[in-house]
């Protein structure tokens, strides 16, 4: 049964005592509950990232709680920001001003973040990043307030970018979404495309939510390189890829995603897909643990596995339970700090720590895109083919000119 998308989501308790910490104390729970705010596209073109599934990943750390942190309820509440910043600020101070929201996560685009940041900042609030990609929060634009949990542009460019020279695919052509998060993502491959001594023959820009890519297609295919280069996400992508398909592109062009969730993979299908490369952060099919929690979520959300957004969402509002268990409060900034000093230890993450800047240090995975006849079970999509650890994948100390990085 998929989770409601009502204005509340009271969590129920599902099983006895809290398993976490000691519970906080009346005085020191704002308003006698925890009020978490998940904030994303529901309805639109990436809904299908995030969405609803994240609403479920959120669920479900919660019910880990019980409901409760002692008897203080954990409640969620749900807004759909509609891809539009004005829409995703104004949510954002109506909960933190009016509605008593603690805390926010999010998977807006990158322009609707860069508002709801400011605003959990001025209130001294945690907030969540988790499908959000544009790498400025945790670099020019970083915030003590803000952590950045799935994947960002710098990261994923700078791995896929790489696994790509070191295969003489060395000329690039970029069909990118005309808004923030495109250009960021463009921008950051295109420094380590030229850093590495490849060229980048063109791009296009495409509108958010666009219906036919043929013309864009057709100029990437005359521009001759070697490599094709979808920076968007949700469903531009997927039309995006079934076009060049048809068009002839994966044939002749190695077409490389920088935003590919396995739900687009599902819904492309792995005919289309076959030995296309990416970089993630998170496959379902890894260890007994995270195949553990897929089970878990696909029994609750009609049979499917969650993605790299989803699965970061359970990550991020399990330790700021915990966090806020610990400590006994859930003042923004105490709450913050304590994340901060404690190591992610979860399905998928082991010892992973926070760093000054929000980034959350988690390694990433190379993965091929399997055919359809090696593919032997439900959602058997990839094949992991190589692990980057967190300091490789991730901006250094010294290159990021975010100012609590470079204060530690």
């Amino acid at each position: 049964m998929r989770p409601s998308i009502a204005c509340v989501i009271g969590i129920a308790i599902l099983s006895g005592a809290n398993s976490f910490g000691v519970a906080p104390t009346a005085a020191e729970i704002s308003g006698s509950v925890i009020k978490i705010g998940v904030m994303n596209d529901q309805t639109g073109p990436y809904s299908d990232n995030c969405g609803q599934g994240s609403v479920l990943a959120a669920q479900l750390a919660v019910s880990d709680f019980s409901g409760f942190i002692d008897d203080k309820k954990v409640e969620l509440v749900v807004a759909d920001d509609q891809n539009k910043p004005d829409v995703g600020f104004e949510i954002a101070l109506r909960w933190l001003d009016n509605e008593g929201v603690d805390a926010i996560v999010g998977c807006s685009a990158s322009s609707i973040a860069l508002a709801v940041q400011e605003v959990m900042k001025s209130r001294k609030k945690p907030y969540f990043l988790a499908g959000t990609a544009a790498s400025v929060f945790t670099n020019e634009k970083c915030s003590p307030m803000t952590t950045q949990w799935a994947m960002d542009t710098y990261a994923l460019a700078k791995t896929m970018v790489n696994s790509m020279l070191a295969r003489n695919l060395d000329t690039w052509f970029f069909v990118t979404v005309d808004y923030s998060f495109g250009k960021v993502w463009q921008a950051d491959a295109t420094k380590f495309i030229e850093s590495g001594g490849g060229r980048v023959n063109g791009s296009v820009l495409h509108p958010l939510n666009s219906s036919d890519f043929s013309s864009f297609l057709l100029t990437a295919q005359s521009s001759g390189a070697k490599v094709v280069a979808l920076a968007n996400s949700g469903a531009d992508f997927a039309i995006a890829m079934k076009q060049a398909q048809e068009f002839g592109l994966t044939q002749k062009q190695q077409l490389t995603p920088l935003g590919l969730m396995i739900n687009q993979t599902h819904s492309i299908g792995l005919q289309s897909l076959q030995n296309v490369r990416l970089a993630t952060s998170f496959y379902w099919d890894m260890t007994n643990e995270t195949r553990a929690f897929a089970n878990r979520y696909k029994a609750a959300f009609d049979g499917r596995i969650p993605n790299e957004a989803q699965a970061s969402t359970y990550s991020a509002v399990t330790h700021y339970l915990k966090a806020i268990a610990t400590i006994q409060s859930d003042e923004g900034e105490a709450v913050v700090r304590q994340m901060k000093n404690t190591p992610i230890n979860d399905f998928v993450m082991k010892n992973v720590e926070i760093r000054a800047d929000g980034q959350v240090m988690r390694p990433l995975y190379l993965a091929r895109i399997k055919a359809p006849v090696e593919s032997t079970y439900h959602y058997d999509y990839y094949e992991i083919t190589a692990t980057i650890p967190a300091e490789t994948a991730w901006r250094s100390a010294a290159e990021s000119s975010c100012g609590l990085l470079r204060a530690q």
